[in-house]
């Protein structure tokens, strides 16, 4: 089956849309934005591919109406998109950036002109850097800016929003960045990663209470799901792979949906988690309208005991690869999704908030041939149809990403757009997988 036969055999109301984030397609030089941890970040030595950052990116503060038009000439109907924190409230707190609400007012307008519908994430990483300077997500106080941060939101945005997020991916923003120190803030530091690790979930319940004051509609959380299989059949693999999945994936799941941390976990964190941490868990298993998943690979996971905390290590496998080095495994979302329904949300309605692949694009005259972009759509898209035909209540797939943009620490060397950026003249160019994506849609 071609990726129209596939888009065709969906149902009626399934929705298709794509996705980006804020800092890593805005530009923070262009608005009045403020400093996030990113920008801090960034300007270490070698913490980014080649010291790249996000003060320019795709210039979508400029480019919006074009990008707003790349998605609808598409035929997507929905647009994901991220509120940056540092826009709005230059400290965080209480500056407003009246451009920054602005060019929100703009993009949220051109959205609904265009018939598409507005899935916002309130949170995709960029802190306001003068928050991240008090302890950023280690720091219990954050939570309660982020309470008023969603607040200024819901006052000035709610009632454009089709959906709302309140974070995403929990365990990038908690243990890759704080543990394994890939992200902004960039530390290694156990004691901050679980703290962060629970008060990560706190700010999504503070901030879910605020938008049901609001009577804010279709809330949800975007959680980054990961299959883990074991190096061998060893008993110390299987047991570093289990704690590997109970940290990436179960350490949210059981407090989103049970009101509990998996005792393995726990365990292991117990002397580094905020005091009266129980407390907070029935706030954070409070009812949510839908649960979003985003999913690219699985990992192969080897005891380690030179790994002092948690004594596992992640190894390269043989499948085919992503130019991120990622494994393309698709079942492995078949996999995790059941899980998911059976084991905790049930009924509660899934948006695959992002897939998708980094390949190595070549753009030769005005062409980019990303076919094996389009073969990994087409082979994640069969695995939810057969899903949803097993009544799985699977609603809307967001293809990752509309743009190429900035990669996080991989700067823009990585490109996983279905429109290629020249990132020296911002010219957008369709490759072959959004004309695929276009067939598709325009001919439901």
């Amino acid at each position: 089956m071609n990726l129209t036969q596939i888009i065709k055999s969906f149902p009626e109301d399934f929705i298709f849309g794509t996705a980006t984030s804020s800092y890593q397609i805005e530009g923070t030089s262009f608005g009045a934005c403020g400093d996030s941890h990113w920008d801090s970040f960034a300007r270490k030595e070698n913490a980014t591919y080649k010291n790249q950052n996000g003060s320019i990116a795709c210039n979508h503060i400029q480019n919006w109406e074009k990008d707003l038009d790349l998605i609808a000439n598409a035929g997507f109907s929905a647009y994901r998109f991220s509120f940056s924190w540092p826009r709005l409230l230059i400290d965080g707190k209480k500056q407003r950036n009246n451009q920054g609400f602005g060019f929100y007012d703009r993009l949220l307008d051109g959205m609904l002109e265009r018939g598409m519908l507005p899935f916002a994430t309130l949170y995709h990483w960029d802190l306001p850097k003068v928050l991240a300077d008090k302890g950023g997500w280690s720091n219990r106080d954050t939570c309660k800016w982020f309470a008023d941060y969603t607040e200024n939101i819901m006052k000035s945005f709610g009632d454009r929003l089709y959906s709302v997020a309140t974070i995403n991916e929990p365990w990038c923003v908690a243990w890759l960045s704080h543990y394994l120190g890939h992200h902004a803030p960039g530390l290694r530091c156990m004691n901050a990663a679980v703290k962060s690790m629970h008060l990560i979930l706190v700010a999504h319940s503070k901030a879910a209470d605020v938008m049901k004051s609001f009577d804010q509609q279709n809330i949800g959380i975007v959680l980054n799901k990961e299959h883990f299989i074991p190096a061998t059949n060893s008993e110390e693999d299987i047991s570093a792979c289990n704690l590997s999945d109970e940290i990436y994936n179960l350490w949210f799941d059981e407090a989103i949906f049970k009101g509990q941390y998996p005792t393995r976990t726990l365990e292991i964190f117990k002397e580094f988690m905020p005091k009266d941490f129980e407390s907070d868990l029935p706030k954070i298993s409070q009812e949510l309208d839908w649960i979003g998943v985003n999913y690219y690979t699985r990992s192969i996971i080897k005891a380690d005991k030179s790994e002092k905390n948690v004594g596992f290590q992640s190894i390269s496998g043989e499948l085919p690869k992503t130019d991120m080095g990622w494994e393309i495994f698709p079942q492995g979302l078949s996999a995790l999704l059941k899980r998911q329904i059976i084991n905790y949300s049930k009924t509660i309605p899934i948006h695959i908030t992002e897939n998708g692949m980094a390949n190595n694009d070549n753009l030769i005259e005005g062409v980019v041939n990303d076919k094996e972009r389009i073969n990994y759509y087409k082979l994640h898209l069969k695995e939810i149809k057969t899903l949803i035909d097993d009544k799985a209540p699977i609603k809307s797939y967001f293809a990752w990403s509309l743009l190429d943009n900035f990669e996080w620490a991989f700067g823009y060397e990585k490109r996983f757009g279905l429109v290629h950026v020249d990132f020296n003249t911002q010219k957008r160019v369709p490759k072959n997988s959004y004309y695929a994506f276009q067939k598709a849609l325009k001919s439901t």
